[in-house]
């Protein structure tokens, strides 16, 4: 690695770009406007967020709100409970079909699901346990690249085609998980390589928790509690960085098992659906150098101490807290942050809860004190879910992972409106600021 070391400050230095050229060439960072707002560069049917208004050129906080195919999603929680069933299938099914369905509807979808969980044969051996990883995500992404394989027509993007692809990875990605998990406990942890069938007649996340568990055993709170989490992840618009990398990818007319892999690799970064483990890992931080928890005073300090960078990991970030659009509040943090208090009682970790709530109160005060600025400022759902799965018994490991199952409900149904709707290349600009330099022979460069 010495030669690496040697042509680092090569790299660096030659990739090296002026902050102030961004401005003097008005370049929207991020696909980010100067408010922070999103650039608009695309129309879709399939998700809105919202999260402030505009009024005469001024941002207003709001509220926030998020719609599945024009549908509130408290709504379709709300409805799901009050009848007593699981929301995930319901809700993949509006995603990839555009309304609810009706009982029957539903129930074949689910049956359609259930058939198609299993994996092609010798696909598990084959390709999983002969070649586990230390990372679920990166299994995940591979096996979804390998299932290209095992389809007889992989190529084909004719709707109908890219349709059935979907709904076998919207029902797969479970069971892909759940082995992929297994493997890596076994071949990297050193346990007993336990495996389990997908379970007959069971939905998304009582699949999951079935084939994860050692003994299959899972309460009806906990599977509806994952079942909840799942609805929430499923989508948010076309904008967020996963969701729009399969937007590109699909409008260069790439396959359905490259394009899901993109959405996956995007979604393995810690500034998008890795962010619920950066919430974890800063939690323990702060619970082990705060003595008393319900103390408002104590707790705003080490906050403080974090934003200073002085604290946690000196990133000055604190994690679960702020969004790209909701301003004043995420709508799933409010549906999660309640699922978690019901569990918090019957698990023991009503403390832990607690001090996510007076988190949760005071990072908006400590920001403005530390920060000088008073943007509204709300926690999103990453500050919850960590929590919500640790009280589940689940790993770090899988809450990423967990996050792809739910999200590929999403991605297929933007992969969908895509194909149908799209119909040309996205390839945005970028402007080279290298000034051109002539061509100079071996025996004219200098030694560097």
């Amino acid at each position: 690695m010495a030669d690496v070391q040697g042509y680092l400050s090569q790299v660096t230095g030659n990739n090296y770009i002026d902050e102030g050229l961004y401005g003097r060439y008005n370049v929207k960072r991020g696909l980010r406007n100067a408010d922070g707002s999103g650039v608009l560069v695309g129309l879709t049917n399939v998700g809105e967020v919202h999260g402030y208004v505009m009024d005469e050129g001024e941002k207003i906080p709001v509220e926030g709100k998020l719609y599945y195919r024009g549908i509130d999603v408290e709504d379709i929680v709300a409805g799901a409970v009050s009848e007593g069933r699981y929301a995930f299938e319901e809700t993949a099914y509006l995603l990839m079909f555009g309304r609810l369905p009706t009982a029957d509807e539903l129930a074949r979808f689910g049956a359609l699901l259930d058939e198609s969980r299993s994996l092609p044969a010798n696909f598990a051996e084959d390709s999983i346990m002969k070649a586990p990883s230390r990372d679920v995500m990166n299994k995940l992404g591979r096996s979804v690249l390998t299932l290209y394989s095992y389809d007889d027509d992989p190529d084909n993007n004719a709707p109908e085609n890219v349709l059935r692809q979907c709904i076998e990875l919207i029902a797969r990605f479970p069971t892909i998980v759940a082995y992929s998990y297994m493997a890596k406990k076994h071949y990297y942890d050193h346990e007993s390589l336990i495996i389990h069938l997908p379970p007959p007649g069971a939905r998304s996340a009582e699949a999951l928790l079935s084939m994860i568990r050692p003994d299959q055993q899972f309460s009806h709170l906990e599977a509806e509690t994952l079942d909840l989490a799942m609805v929430l992840h499923a989508e948010h618009g076309g904008g967020n960085n996963s969701t729009f990398a399969v937007h590109l990818v699909s409008s260069a007319d790439t396959d359905t098992y490259a394009a899901i892999t993109t959405g996956i690799n995007s979604l393995k970064g810690f500034k998008h659906g890795g962010a619920s483990a950066k919430v974890m890992k800063m939690m323990e931080a702060l619970k082990a150098h705060v003595a008393h928890w319900d103390e408002p005073g104590e707790v705003a300090d080490y906050l403080a101490a974090i934003l200073r960078g002085e604290a946690h990991d000196h990133s000055g970030l604190i994690y679960g807290q702020g969004h790209a659009v909701y301003t004043k509040s995420d709508p799933r943090t409010r549906l999660l942050r309640t699922k978690a208090g019901d569990l918090a009682e019957t698990k023991g970790f009503t403390a832990e809860f607690n001090l996510y709530r007076l988190i949760e109160r005071l990072a908006p005060e400590v920001f403005k004190k530390v920060k000088g600025t008073g943007k509204d400022m709300c926690a999103n759902v990453d500050f919850y879910s960590g929590f919500v799965y640790q009280m589940l018994g689940i790993p770090p490991e899988l809450y990423t992972p967990i996050f792809a199952i739910s999200r590929v409900a999403g991605w297929c149904a933007h992969r969908m409106e895509e194909i149908v709707a799209g119909g040309k290349i996205i390839r945005p600009a970028y402007k080279c600021v290298r000034i051109r330099t002539p061509y100079l022979p071996m025996v004219e460069r200098p030694a560097q």
